[in-house]
Order: C-alpha cells, then sequence, then structure tokens
C-alpha cells in the first residue's frame, strides 16, 4: 500500500486558501501513486478558536463534499487530518476518512483537548473512538494531543488497527515528545504509526513538523523536516501480523492484573 502524507503550513482562518492548497497537494501526491492521502489537524482554519464561528465548517461542510470529491475524481482514499467543524451550537476538532468511491466512512472528533492552546474553551471534546476499514487494513485514528494517553491506541490496537494515524499542529517546542511518543505507540503496539504534522507558524506557536512513517518494531522508515513536503512511502501491513508472532504481546497480556 502506498501512502502519502503531506506536510503543509496553513494558513491562520483563511478556509478557502487551505482548501486551494490542499487540492493541489493531494493531486500532486496521487499522481505519484499514493492510494491513501493523509493530511495535519486542523487544516482548514488552524487555532483561529477566536473566529470560528464565521470560518468553521458546519455539520462537515464544505469539507465533505470537498474531500469526497477529491477522492472520487483521483480513485484515492483520504484520511482528512482534522477540521474545525460546528454542529449545532458546540465547535468540534473533527476527522473524517472518504474511501476512493467519495463515501464517507468513518469520522473521530478529539476527545483530549489541549489547555496549552486554550482548546477547551472553543472545542468540545468527543466521546467515542473505533477503528475503519480501508483497503482491506484495519486503521485507527487519533488527533495531536490524544497521543499523550496511551490508553486510547491500545484500545484501537486491541479492536485490530494496524496501523494508527496520527494528524496533528504539534509545537516545535516539544519536538523530542512528539518524536518519542510516536515511536512508544508503535513499539507497544506492535502496528504502524503514520503522524502528519504541520509546519510553519500562528501567533502562539511554530510548528515541528517532522511527519513520520514508523514501522511495527519502532524503527523509522521515514522522517519530515521542518519544510512543506509529501511523503509517498510504500509499506507491508502484513509485517503487522508477523511482529505480533514474534514478539506475541498481545497474547501476553495480563488484564486482569492491571
Amino acid at each position: 500500500m502506498k501512502i502519502g502524507a503531506i506536510q503543509i503550513d496553513i494558513a491562520l482562518g483563511k478556509p478557502e486558501e487551505n482548501r486551494q492548497r490542499v487540492e493541489v497537494k493531494v493531486m500532486e501526491a496521487a499522481k505519484k501513486g499514493a492510494e491513501v492521502i493523509i493530511l495535519p489537524e486542523m487544516w482548514n482554519t488552524g487555532y483561529a478558536l477566536t473566529k470560528l464561528d464565521n470560518i468553521s465548517d458546519v455539520d462537515g461542510q464544505p469539507t465533505t463534499g470537498f474531500l469526497s470529491d477529491l477522492a472520487g475524481r483521483l480513485n484515492v482514499d483520504i484520511i482528512g487530518g482534522s477540521i474545525s467543524n460546528k454542529v449545532g451550537d458546540r465547535f468540534y476538532n473533527h476527522a473524517m476518512v472518504i474511501n476512493n468511491h467519495g463515501s464517507l466512512v468513518y469520522i473521530y472528533d478529539k476527545i483530549h483537548l489541549i489547555k496549552l492552546m486554550n482548546e477547551h474553551r472553543f472545542i468540545t471534546g468527543g466521546s467515542r473512538a473505533d477503528v475503519f476499514s480501508l483497503r482491506d487494513t484495519t486503521w485507527g485514528l487519533i488527533i495531536c494531543y490524544d497521543l499523550r494517553f496511551p490508553e486510547l491506541s491500545r484500545k484501537l490496537a486491541l479492536k485490530g488497527a494496524e496501523i494508527l494515524v496520527v494528524p496533528a499542529e504539534w509545537p516545535k517546542v516539544r519536538l523530542h515528545h512528539w518524536r518519542s511518543l510516536l515511536i512508544a505507540r508503535a513499539i507497544e503496539n506492535q502496528q504502524y504509526v503514520i503522524a502528519v504534522n504541520r509546519v510553519g507558524q500562528d501567533d502562539q506557536n511554530i510548528f515541528a513538523g517532522h511527519s513520520m512513517v514508523i514501522d511495527p518494531l519502532g524503527d523509522i522508515l521515514y522522517e519530515a523536516g521542518e519544510e512543506e513536503e509529501t511523503i509517498i512511502m510504500d509499506i507491508n501491513v502484513e509485517k503487522v501480523a508477523e511482529v505480533r508472532d514474534f514478539i506475541p504481546v498481545f497474547k501476553d497480556r495480563h488484564p486482569d492484573c492491571y
């Protein structure tokens, strides 16, 4: 399976400009053979939290339609990172997954909200996470700060996730945490981790980039730098079962003791 992970800068509070940028990058990744294309966190607006009432999606639109059209037209699956999305009178950090037929197959609202970025003052946290299927593979998805809560990733692994996707706006000042936690999630759950971070800066943060593809043994297959870049990489999902058979962590668990 060929993955395309799109590491981009985000224009703060400018959803139309960001959609134009994403369309170009997704088309470029598809031309290079990517079958599943992954975007970063809150790519439609960035963390322009005080302006969400005027710039956020409403009930997933227009982004669902935009990504569905792209996916169907290019015959690619799109894991749409996450966007700001208004439902009723509440805002969510909202992820959507679109298959290559343009159909919405999974949604997830970020559960853990980061107080360091005042997210909790404007965003409502989600309450459920599950796995989803693309190309005969079982996937899990968490968003940015969720990475610091290993129980969530383990839950998805126990439900069969072979690949964990982590879209993020992770700041450069905590780059060491980003790299270490991603590697740990891959090792402890014996799964691929594909992490897609943004680059650039907003009013409060410089963002780290360093999007990564990590294999089920915790080896870094590719790590981006701190500029815009699209990772195009083949991964062999069969390696997940091989690693889990070789070191049977899941069979050796004693959850009754935890």
